[in-house]
């Protein structure tokens, strides 16, 4: 048995890098596969977000900000119901307090009682941490499986420093509850927690003396605590095996990271006669390693970093990390948690978008008004399919004939409600069919729209054509502005109402363009008007050429490999907030290595800051 856990950066990107969400999960290869910062909220869980051949789906969105944190279960099962593999829970919980809305499951509503061991904390204290989307418990028999997403905290950020270390001292206290118990504890995850010194690749001498790495460190069984850290258990001297890098600096070049996604043990093993020595790691634990496959920065994708500019890396700023299982038995039957997202719904069905869903709305009340159903519509519409197949010129049995003009959008959007929702498939294959009823010779027609048509992409003017006459016949309207063609024309070639407007409207804006050239060409001096375009052409690169050199002269070179800077922004609140600084454009890494970022600094020259400082 393997589990996985993978730290995505968001489950649209990663969806989109692999093809679909059933590829993203194959290339895993785990039967239970934790992620996490999905950054889905409720109304983003669509059917190609949640849903894979051979997985039950379990999700924590956010209810504080949208496009922020969540996490995400995957279990590859060959059945969910009647199950007795270890990898399709027999429970499922979302968050750790147990007050959130359909913590256990869909419809389940919003439990009132605090978990035990949880008492001596306010239900607001409780529901404050827990609602940022950053854990889903699955019970899988054997063991139960905490998938965490950990908060980040900046050291100046009291706020969220707090929120911090709430947040795990609510979550260790779940954890002690559940020992108690006499139950087996596997926690993975982004901890966001750098254990030791090791764990980091600039770690200053007193590293280890952050209260979050303590309070981790505190939890070994190495340091009387509960649990094994499985990786650091199984590699004790591995240096530079890191889990997460910078996106901005390029640090992934040079393995400049730290190691904060984990997977911890705690619990007996499963044997019925174990001893002293015998725990779940020892006895149940095969191998853990990072998938540094995964990794963004692969050796030969690009020359060199060069501050980021011109790189597109596809993947994740977090690296994988599996563990294989041994000796798992089967458990006893059962069927899947009613968290599983099957019984979501947002998902459950035909699955609406938003267009969609306003769309049968307005229909359903157009329907209910004229006494007609959806039934009602796909009959009439094979009845209509069947004449207009036998005579295609009736006039009667064209689309507009069918339904009123004034709601052909809505008789659409009904056909396809009725597809999705109740039709049989070959009432579906009659409504797709509605839009090709009419005949090839006979174009369907439409009520005139009053809005004025766009101009296509193809007719924009140029700079330099708007100061030329254009000579060149548009669709058949020579420079005069008249037609070429003579006599009466055939009904479908006439020009509509719309179409005679903007081709006027261009006309005239050519004339006027016409009198604006003649008239710069009047006033303007000789000497300025370039006579050929070669010569127009020639000024511009010229020109272009000295705002280049004007820029690369306001660029310092960095001390440590001469070469041009990158230039940054502050984004971070503070006094400096949106000034900008100058910074070696190579990728971050060692300082004893002389290919790595030289750590050069310098803040832009500002107009504003030298007035202040000469006043």
């Amino acid at each position: 048995m393997k589990i996985v856990t993978y730290n995505v950066n968001g489950l649209r990107p990663r969806i989109q890098q692999f093809g679909s969400l059933l590829k993203l999960l194959t290339s895993l290869d785990a039967d239970i596969i934790c992620l996490q910062e999905t950054k889905l909220a409720k109304h983003d869980l669509r059917a190609d977000m949640v849903w894979a051949d051979g997985y039950e789906s379990f999700f924590s969105c956010t209810r504080a900000r949208i496009g922020y944190s969540g996490v995400a279960t995957f279990c590859r099962v060959k059945c969910a119901f009647s199950s007795c593999e270890v990898a399709l829970p027999v429970d499922a919980e979302e968050g750790f307090t147990g007050l959130l809305e359909n913590s256990r499951g869909f419809g389940d509503g919003k439990d009132e009682r605090v978990v035990e061991g949880l008492e001596e904390f306010s239900k607001d204290e409780l529901l404050k941490v827990d609602s940022e989307g950053r854990c889903i418990i699955t019970d899988h028999g054997h063991f139960v499986l905490f998938n965490i997403y950990g908060p980040r905290a900046d050291p100046d950020d009291a706020e969220r420093i707090q929120f911090k270390h709430n947040f795990f001292k609510i979550l260790q206290k779940r954890w002690d509850a559940i020992l108690r118990q006499g139950r087996r504890l596997i926690v993975v995850g982004d901890i966001n927690i750098a254990p030791a010194a090791i764990d980091r690749c600039d770690a200053k001498p007193d590293f280890e003396k952050n209260e979050f790495r303590e309070w981790f460190r505190s939890l070994l069984v190495e340091n009387g605590g509960p649990f094994a850290d499985v990786f650091r258990a199984k590699h004790p001297e591995r240096k530079e095996a890191y889990t997460c890098w910078s996106t901005s600096s390029g640090a992934e070049i040079f393995n400049f990271g730290s190691r904060i996604d984990h997977i911890l043990s705690a619990g007996k093993c499963l044997h019925e006669h174990s001893t002293d020595g015998h725990d779940f790691l020892t006895c149940h634990v095969r191998e853990c390693e990072i998938l540094t496959q995964f990794k963004r920065w692969q050796s030969g994708n690009t020359t060199g970093w060069k501050g980021g500019a011109g790189i597109k890396l596809k993947g994740s700023d977090h690296a994988p990390v599996c563990m294989s299982l041994d000796e798992i038995p089967i458990i006893s039957q059962h069927n899947t948690p009613l968290l599983s997202t099957r019984y979501c719904p947002q998902v459950e069905g035909c699955q609406q978008t938003l267009v969609s869903m306003l769309a049968r709305r307005q229909t359903a009340e157009h329907l209910k008004s004229n006494g007609q159903s959806n039934s009602s519509l796909v009959t009439d519409t094979k009845v209509s399919m069947k004449r207009s197949s036998d005579n295609a010129a009736a006039p009667d049995l064209s689309l507009d004939g069918l339904v009123d003009s004034s709601h052909m959008k809505q008789r659409d959007n009904a056909l396809e409600s009725v597809e999705c929702s109740q039709s049989s498939p070959n009432e579906a294959s009659w409504s797709k069919m509605l839009c090709l009823s009419s005949s090839p010779d006979k174009p369907i027609s439409r009520v005139q729209s009053k809005k004025k048509p766009k101009q296509s992409q193809g007719s924009q003017l140029s700079l330099r054509s708007f100061f030329q006459k254009s000579s060149v016949p548009i669709d058949g309207i020579n420079s005069s502005g008249t037609s070429d063609k003579t006599g009466d024309a055939p009904a479908s070639d006439q020009f509509s109402k719309g179409d005679s407007m903007r081709y006027d409207e261009m006309n005239t804006k050519t004339d006027s363009v016409s009198k604006i050239n003649m008239s710069l060409q009047d006033h303007a001096p000789a000497d300025s008007l370039c006579s050929t375009v070669e010569e127009k052409r020639n000024v511009a690169v010229a020109e272009w050429q000295r705002i280049q050199e004007v820029m690369q002269s306001s660029i310092p070179l960095c001390k440590g490999h001469s070469e041009p800077c990158v230039s940054r922004i502050v984004r971070k609140s503070g006094p400096n907030l949106g000034r900008k600084f100058f910074v070696c454009a190579r990728a971050e890494g060692p300082a004893s290595n002389p290919e790595a970022n030289c750590n050069y600094f310098k803040w832009a020259a500002s107009k504003s800051n030298h007035k202040a400082r000469g006043q």
